[in-house]
């Protein structure tokens, strides 16, 4: 796994180089000896503050930069780029209350290291006597004939592609997102409420999905 924290600062040129190794998960050199290709396979984690401050909220009451700033400092992640991360997760600033509570917070690592494990273990299962392991290594094209959601399922992620909301790349995405949803809650393939919850968790929009289930995504 990699990370990159205050990702808008890195270089526009550097970010987007990452582009084809995520979608890929190789590295091609060309040189004029010859070209030689590496694999590139990881998991990418960006963060990223909403503005230069650090303090843009939905109100944009303690926030001091002016809506330009703002525009420009988003706009280093391209859309290229963002088209190819898979979970968009807003963070509220913790308030008082909730950083001096006592008591347990959430679930337990044993917990969702148990419910990751069996995941991993009913897509093994699925996956078996293919060249996949994972559902993120599973072609559109494959995923879309062998692997598709319940019926219905994805009719609100297929009207986000005709309104422009999510990409054909992104559509795929998503139903390999909803697969592990599926899989995390125990469905024999996903239905409408993991493929909401996996768009949700592309677009940040809420769209009524049980975000319980999303603590293992």
């Amino acid at each position: 796994m990699s990370s990159l924290d205050e990702t808008p600062e890195f270089s526009s040129k550097a970010l987007d180089a990452l582009r084809q190794p995520l979608e890929a998960g190789h590295v091609v050199i060309a040189r004029s000896a010859g070209v030689v290709r590496f694999p590139a396979r990881f998991l990418m984690v960006l963060a990223a503050n909403p503005c230069p401050c650090g303090r843009f909220s939905r109100t944009g009451d303690r926030c001091e930069c002016p809506p330009s700033a703002i525009r420009r400092y988003q706009a280093r992640l391209s859309g290229p780029l963002l088209d190819r991360v898979d979970l968009r997760v807003e963070v509220d600033a913790v308030t008082r209350g909730e950083l001096t509570a006592a008591g347990a917070r959430g679930e337990t690592t044993a917990t969702v290291a148990d419910r990751v494990r069996a995941a991993r273990e009913r897509a093994a299962a699925r996956f078996h006597g293919t060249p996949w392991r994972l559902n993120s290594e599973i072609p559109g094209r494959e995923l879309r004939g062998r692997w598709q959601a319940a019926p219905g399922a994805m009719d609100e992620a297929e009207r986000s592609l005709e309104r422009g909301v999510v990409t054909a790349r992104g559509l795929d995405r998503v139903l390999r997102v909803a697969w592990t949803v599926a899989d995390l809650a125990g469905h024999d393939r996903p239905d409408a409420g993991d493929v909401a919850l996996a768009l949700q968790l592309r677009t940040g929009v809420p769209r009524g999905a049980p975000m319980a289930i999303g603590a293992g995504v």
